[in-house]
């Protein structure tokens, strides 16, 4: 009976201390990576960079920061982590080729946003007759454009960006 309790009195100690090793990890890199992505999201605020960007970019930085938290806490743990990052990486990939589209328009955004190709108000001919009218909306993956009989036109981002954009100046 006091081998069983030397026994699992040894696992405690080696593999508790793993354990809370691994927690510790956990908690002070989800403090840093909420940290760090509040600090970038205050960053592009102040250079008043769209609000939906900042959001964005806060968002991304968190999860990303968070899955380096996770894998070093389950490295702690023993557990081998070249082959689920070698899953996450295929997934990654898999999903990006799913999303290649959304990819392209979320990227097209965020040029129209950051080089203000258009701006809300502006009265626009997207492709040479294509959308013609007053920019509503400039969305993630979409601009929105109300026509002079009040009819709204989604256009995609990367379409707006593939194609010529004729704006009437006031």
């Amino acid at each position: 009976m006091q081998q069983t309790i030397d026994k699992m009195y040894a696992y405690f100690v080696q593999y508790g201390l793993d354990v809370v090793a691994a927690l510790l990890i956990f908690l002070i890199g989800k403090r840093v990576a909420r940290f760090l992505s509040d600090l970038v999201e205050k960053a592009m605020r102040r250079a008043s960079v769209d609000k939906t960007l900042c959001t964005f970019a806060k968002h991304m930085i968190f999860y990303t920061s968070m899955a380096f938290v996770v894998i070093a806490s389950l490295n702690k743990l023993g557990v081998e982590t070249s082959s689920f990052i070698a899953v996450v990486g295929a997934a990654s990939l898999a999903v990006g080729l799913a999303l290649q589209g959304s990819l392209a328009n979320f990227a097209s955004g965020v040029l129209i946003v950051l080089f203000q190709l258009i701006k809300v108000g502006d009265q626009v001919d997207i492709g040479g007759g294509g959308a013609v009218g007053i920019v509503a909306d400039i969305q993630i993956f979409n601009t929105i454009i109300i026509t002079s009989d009040k009819k709204r036109i989604i256009v995609p981002n990367s379409k707006v960006t593939g194609n010529n954009i004729i704006i009437e100046q006031s």
